[in-house]
C-alpha cells in the first residue's frame, strides 16, 4: 500500500506543483478555477491510489488466472475467441480511449462519432491481441509481426484521409493505458506459464506493442470508409 501511495504522489505532485507555480508567478487564473484544480488533483490522487490497489489485488491476478486457464481447454479456437473478447472489453473500458474519443468528437464538431471511434480502436486491439496470442502458440518471431504491421501502417498512411492519420497514431498511444496494459500483459504471462517450451521473458512480452498497432490500423481504415 505504501508503495502504491509513493507511486501516485510521484506521478501527480510534480504536475500539481508546476501548475501552482504558474498560478502564483505567471498565469493568475481566477481563484475559483484554481480551487477546482486543487480539488480535482486531490480526487486524482485518491482515484489513482484506489485504482492501483484494485489492479494489484484483482486485475493482475485475474488476468494471469484467465491466461493460465484458457490453454488448458486444448482448443486454439477457444483461446483465440476469448482473447478477442477480453481484448475488446478491456479497451472499451479504458479511460484514455474514452478521453481521446471525447476530444476528437469535440474537435471535429461531431464529424467523428465517439462511439464509432471507440469501437474501431477496440476492434483493432482485439484483433491484434488474437495475433499476439497466436504468436505465442505457434512461436512466430515477433519481429515478423512488427515488420508486416508497420509496413501496412505506412501503406495505409498514404491513402488515409490526412485528418485521420494523427488520430490513428494517438489511438495507438492511448491503448497503452492503466486498464489495458496490466490485463493484456497478465493474460500473456499466464498463457506462457502453462505452455511448455515457452520463455516468460521473450514470449510473454511484446503483446502491448502489438496491441497498440491494431488501433492505428483500425482508425486508418475507419478514415478510408467513414471519412
Amino acid at each position: 500500500m505504501n508503495e502504491n501511495l509513493k507511486e501516485v504522489l510521484l506521478a501527480v505532485l510534480p504536475i500539481a506543483g508546476v501548475v501552482v507555480l504558474l498560478q502564483v508567478f505567471l498565469v493568475s487564473l481566477p481563484w475559483d478555477v484554481f480551487a477546482r484544480f486543487l480539488v480535482g488533483a486531490a480526487m486524482v490522487l485518491a482515484g489513482l491510489f484506489l485504482f492501483l490497489q484494485g489492479v494489484k489485488i484483482g486485475l493482475l491476478p485475474m488476468g494471469e488466472a484467465v491466461g493460465g486457464d484458457l490453454p488448458k481447454h486444448g482448443s486454439l479456437r477457444f483461446l483465440l475467441f476469448f482473447s478477442f473478447i477480453l481484448g475488446f472489453a478491456v479497451t472499451v473500458a479504458e479511460p484514455d480511449v474514452r478521453v481521446l474519443a471525447h476530444q476528437v468528437d469535440l474537435a471535429s464538431h461531431g464529424a467523428v462519432n465517439r462511439q464509432v471511434l471507440i469501437l474501431s480502436v477496440a476492434l483493432g486491439v482485439a484483433i491484434f491481441v488474437v495475433l499476439a496470442m497466436a504468436r505465442i502458440v505457434f512461436k512466430t518471431p515477433i519481429a515478423w509481426l512488427y515488420a508486416v504491421s508497420y509496413l501496412l501502417i505506412i501503406t495505409l498512411s498514404l491513402v488515409t484521409p490526412a485528418d485521420y492519420v494523427p488520430i490513428a497514431f494517438d489511438a495507438g498511444g492511448v491503448t497503452t493505458g492503466p486498464v489495458t496494459v496490466p490485463f493484456i500483459l497478465a493474460l500473456g504471462l499466464g498463457t506462457v506459464a502453462v505452455m511448455g517450451g515457452r520463455s516468460s521473458f521473450s514470449d510473454g512480452f511484446g503483446l502491448v506493442g502489438l496491441a497498440s498497432v491494431g488501433p492505428v490500423i483500425g482508425v486508418m481504415l475507419l478514415g478510408m470508409f467513414y471519412g
